[in-house]
């Protein structure tokens, strides 16, 4: 009789653990819940030579050690995380609204820090968003 209860607490103890790695996954990698301002708000920052050089020169400084240089999400860093850094070239990026990566970089979440402290000026978040849209697969 005690095997089996030794075997059903192992088993028991098994099923704890395999559901409480897999929660705390699934909660790092879930989806962003985005305000609905941001789903339809539109970026400010003209998409020109200046603000995508601007972009660009931030994305380099704080962005490129997970996201990589190109925006694949193969930054040195990203090898070390247990999340993805996503690709910013794909299609299912580039089609996320400007207010939505805005509000990620801006917020964070899980790994990703928020960014309004470190960069704290609005315009320049916009101008990394600017510089992401340089970024689609041709």
């Amino acid at each position: 009789m005690k095997s089996f209860q030794i075997r059903l607490m192992a088993i028991t103890l098994g099923m704890f653990l395999v559901f409480s790695f897999s929660h705390h996954a699934s909660a790092q990698t879930a989806g962003w819940t985005i305000a609905p301002k941001f789903k339809t708000m539109k970026n400010p920052v003209a998409s020109g030579k200046e603000s995508i050089s601007d972009g660009k020169e931030l994305f380099a400084k704080h962005c490129k050690s997970c996201h990589g240089s190109t925006g694949l999400g193969d930054g040195p860093k990203a090898a070390t995380l247990d999340v993805s850094c996503g690709d910013f070239s794909s299609k299912k990026f580039q089609s996320t609204a400007d207010g939505e990566i805005f509000f990620q970089m801006t917020e964070g979440k899980g790994k990703m820090p928020s960014f309004k402290k470190l960069i704290p000026e609005d315009n320049s978040r916009w101008a990394i968003v600017n510089y992401l849209r340089t970024l689609a697969a041709k």
